[in-house]
């Protein structure tokens, strides 16, 4: 009792026979025990085992932080509340609290934590040079396209790819499956894919595309049928290719899930252009389906404008609903006289205002372009 006074923080005091720990004191039970009537009178004299724990928790320092938790909870709340005795080779060397746990617990969990986002930021350099050489091609063939990519968190799913040739150029956004490390490996593989599928067949048959990069992913994923195999996965992509001639002045768009909106220079509303609502790569999805080509001319100064649905589903307003397709659209007519630039920078931000104190849904990316 006269330790516990003089130590106010300390809240167990081991008991020792020789070098061996034997149990463990609470403080608060002492001391409210010894505080009833002629309890002092009946205990004073007597030994202090009499208010020891006889099963205490004992732990070997050599233990590491890992096990010991495993240990803890095995015990229970006890070894939180009261600490646990510590040992060399079965020899007392001291005691430790629950705090001090986890306090360690929470110390080692943080530097867990910190290789994992360094790795993640640095996966964030790896997909952002992955997009680089789209945007420079993008830039260099049209110079006041409007371009966003915002993964959810530090790396996402969405992708887009743009390249130009002699007679027209050709773009690709797409979202797949999954957020952060999960979508930035699917966006590696679809991506890939792409360019594979580019190089063998082209760039002006967007269907063509689709289907070849639907095989791909099938395959690489393990989600084409065989008879006793089950699909190892269930991950694709929503996609949204086109080619523009840019000397016939001709659209060729084939999508999966996601739609191309054209707005011509003398209409008040835009023309969509809605994907199909099959998907790709998906187990679902039919190994040998071919997707439609739809084909538009479009006149000097027709607005193209894509997005994946990070956009349109966001969550907020006044009622909790979504961001939609009509306000983005409305959005961007009512502002058409302004720069791409300014539209892009407007749209996030009503985006942003509009999604208030809601949690962000998914990737998002955007493209605008005056062809």
């Amino acid at each position: 009792m006269e330790i516990f006074y003089a130590r106010r923080d300390m809240t167990s005091l081991a008991v020792v026979e020789g070098d061996r720990p034997i149990g463990l004191i609470n403080r608060d039970i002492l001391l409210s025990q010894m505080s009833k009537p002629f309890h002092r009178e009946l205990y004073d004299k007597k030994s202090c085992i009499a208010f020891m724990d006889k099963e205490p928790l004992i732990v070997d320092m050599d233990m590491s932080i890992e096990a010991l938790t495993f240990k803890t909870v095995e015990v229970g709340n006890k070894a939180l509340s009261d600490g646990f005795i510590v040992t060399r080779q079965g020899r007392f060397a001291g005691l430790a609290s629950g705090f001090q746990l986890l306090g360690a617990m929470a110390e080692m969990q943080a530097e867990k934590n910190r290789q994992i986002m360094q790795s993640i930021e640095y996966a964030s350099v790896i997909q952002q040079a992955m997009l680089r050489a789209s945007r420079d091609a993008l830039s260099s063939m049209l110079p006041d396209a409007g371009l966003v990519w915002e993964p959810r968190d530090v790396v996402g799913g969405d992708f887009y790819h743009f390249a130009s040739f002699s007679d027209g150029w050709f773009g690709a956004v797409a979202d797949c499956t999954g957020h952060g490390v999960p979508g930035a490996f699917m966006t590696l593989l679809a991506s890939a894919s792409l360019s594979q599928a580019l190089e063998k067949i082209g760039p002006r048959d967007p269907a063509a595309l689709l289907a070849a990069l639907n095989r791909n992913v099938k395959g690489l994923l393990g989600q084409v049928h065989r008879v006793g195999e089950s699909p190892q996965s269930n991950d694709g992509l929503d996609a949204a290719f086109f080619w523009f001639d840019t000397r016939q002045r001709r659209l060729y768009f084939s999508g999966a899930r996601i739609a191309l909106h054209v707005l011509r220079p003398d209409a008040d509303h835009f023309e969509s252009l809605s994907g199909e609502r099959m998907g790709v790569g998906y187990v679902d999805s039919l190994e040998d389906y071919e997707w439609a080509l739809n084909t538009v001319d479009l006149p000097e100064g027709s607005l193209l404008f894509v997005s994946t649905d990070g956009l349109i589903d966001q969550i907020g307003g006044p009622k909790k609903i979504a961001f939609s397709r009509r306000r983005a659209l409305e959005f961007i007519i009512g502002n058409r006289a302004q720069s791409l630039t300014t539209i892009c920078v407007g749209l996030q931000r009503a985006l942003a205002e509009w999604q208030g104190t809601q949690a962000r849904r998914d990737d998002m990316t955007l493209f605008f372009a005056h062809v």
